[in-house]
């Protein structure tokens, strides 16, 4: 199919510059499809002089060290210099989704835009941005392509994602399950094709559609999994290299943190449909072929982690336990809450820790099957099982983007319009009520066609009341909390008090009847109507205030319907 070092460019041909001799294969049969008949290049930059000149080249950078680094920045430079050098020649740079940092800063689903600050960034994902600069430099006249593929783990590949997952033995980091996306050969072989095709200049995630969890991923590919801290990882790095599948912390941490982007502008513009999910590509590579279709019976993951039967299962567990009898929630007009179609619920979160949230979680799937997502702070998905289990119930980043994914199809989100300062508040303060911010919630319900649904919950903050603050800058990094909080349990027994809570669900708003969705965008309409949710909020707390006479047992709702 293709030939090596070949002189001069012959009618109709390609050039295929590569490392990887699997993924350079996979991108000459992309050029085969074409039309055009590829001719590989897999020697130093210097011999590519003797290849040229042609109109039309493919650059897989060539990995460095086996893993999923790029090549030597001089050699890739002289790469592209060569290439920039044929005035005709149009480039599709095979770059990688890699370029998006691995944090639990990470949103989902990220746009080409959507790069995340190079602040303490992670080495492998600067490199990666470092040679897309560098192509932009020299073919920035509209002769290149960009494609960033996700995971393309392949039979006999030297990067990371093959190493992971066509080996016996895969080290994972311990208490994190998070949802990637893996691209089957034959999808990337289609984006090629056609960037190839139609050479449009520009930037382009290929991944395919949906997610698959780490853990299942792993036994899709026939894997078993060794989950390792991050320190004990480190130790088998020093200790025994690569063997092992013990990878380099930069490289582990793609699979620490859902790491995932959106290939809309490519099924947009390109007409690209990814045939395999993520499973099937899996699948597949365990039985050293790629069918097409997803695996038999094998169930559509959710995009963000959540998972309906780890809730349910938790539901009927320990959630039941601490909602019926620790806690004893009592309920009121939980029959605002729709029992389809979107919303925006709105409320007040105190006690630091996210426990009421969680507990409102399990009472919508309880009461009313709705699985509720709140928009969560990163710091919920920063520390190991913490992370796992908030994703699992349904937490995600807060950012717009996110809530408006959630609200098009016709789910619920959560907001605590005062963020991470309201769960901090002082105890003497944690009924006072602090400003809901720009009114971001105002213009998702607006921007959505949603109703606000307002809802109030007192007793959660007496379970850790705030009695003072330390500020240690040390701790602030680390946690990413705007200070450590001491309470009359916490941080020497972190054990909640057994507060008896009561929950309001009030009276819906829906705003999209009486605005329409250009009103986001007018700030006196967004403000007026926060002012109003927030109004209510403050009469529903004082109300239920004034009838609770004790901290720890009674009933508010009851005494109020006698």
């Amino acid at each position: 199919m293709a030939t090596e070092h070949q002189h001069g460019r012959s009618a109709g041909a390609g050039l295929v510059v590569g490392g990887d001799r699997p993924l350079t294969d996979v991108a000459a049969g992309a050029v085969a499809a074409a039309g055009r008949s590829p001719t590989v290049h897999l020697g130093s930059a210097e011999s590519l002089t003797q290849s040229g000149p042609f109109d039309l080249a493919v650059y897989l950078p060539a990995a460095r060290n086996g893993g999923d680094e790029v090549p030597e920045p001089e050699d890739a430079t002289r790469v592209l210099e060569i290439l920039a050098g044929w005035p005709a020649c149009h480039v599709v740079l095979v770059s990688s989704a890699a370029v998006y940092q691995p944090s639990h800063h990470h949103q989902g689903h990220l746009s080409e835009e959507r790069l995340i600050p190079r602040r303490n960034a992670n080495p492998i994902a600067g490199r990666w941005l470092d040679l897309e600069t560098e192509a932009a430099r020299h073919l920035g006249d509209g002769r290149l392509t960009v494609l960033r593929p996700t995971f393309v783990p392949l039979a006999g590949g030297r990067d990371y994602a093959s190493r992971l997952f066509t080996g016996r033995l895969a080290v994972k980091p311990l208490g994190y399950d998070p949802s990637l996306q893996i691209l089957s050969p034959d999808d990337l072989a289609q984006a090629v094709r056609l960037a190839v095709e139609q050479r449009p200049a520009g930037v382009y995630n290929v991944a395919p559609d949906g997610v698959v969890p780490l853990n299942r991923a792993l036994r899709l590919a026939g894997c078993r999994r060794l989950p390792l801290p991050r320190w004990l990882q480190r130790l088998g790095r020093s200790l025994f290299g690569r063997l092992g599948g013990v990878a380099s912390l930069d490289q582990s941490e793609y699979i620490r943190y859902s790491w995932t982007v959106s290939a809309a502008r490519m099924r947009r513009e390109l007409g690209f449909v990814p045939r395999d999910s993520s499973a099937a590509a899996l699948s597949a590579l365990r039985r050293g072929g790629s069918p097409a279709g997803a695996p038999e019976a094998e169930p559509e993951y959710d995009p963000f982690g959540l998972d309906k039967r780890y809730i349910d299962f938790w539901g009927k567990v320990l959630h039941r336990f601490v909602h019926d009898y620790y806690w004893r929630i009592e309920l009121d007009g939980i029959e605002n809450i729709p029992r389809q179609g979107a919303g925006v619920m709105v409320g007040v979160h105190r006690g630091f820790m996210p426990y009421d949230g969680v507990m409102t979680m399990h009472a919508l799937a309880r009461e009313r099957r709705r699985f509720v997502r709140f928009l969560i702070h990163p710091t919920l998905t920063k520390f190991p099982f913490l992370s796992n289990f908030m994703t699992k119930v349904g937490g995600i980043l807060a950012c717009a983007e996110n809530a408006d994914w959630v609200l098009q199809r016709g789910g619920l989100v959560a907001v605590f319009p005062e963020g991470i300062r309201g769960a901090f508040s002082y105890y003497r303060d944690a009924y006072r009520l602090r400003r809901f911010g720009r009114g971001e919630f105002v213009q998702m319900a607006l921007r959505n066609r949603a109703p606000i649904l307002p809802f109030v919950t007192v007793g959660s903050a007496e379970i850790f009341p705030i009695l003072a603050k330390i500020r240690w800058a040390w701790w602030k990094r680390f946690s990413e909390w705007p200070c450590l909080p001491i309470t009359p349990t916490f941080p020497l027994i972190p054990v909640p008090l057994p507060t008896k809570w009561h929950t309001r669900y009030l009276e819906p708003m829906p705003v999209h009847e009486s605005y329409p969705p250009e009103a986001a965008e007018d700030a006196p309409t967004v403000r007026a109507i926060s002012l109003e949710v927030e109004g209510r909020i403050r009469q529903a707390i004082e109300e239920m205030r004034q009838r609770r006479r004790w901290i720890f047992w009674g009933s508010i709702f009851k005494e109020q319907q006698g």
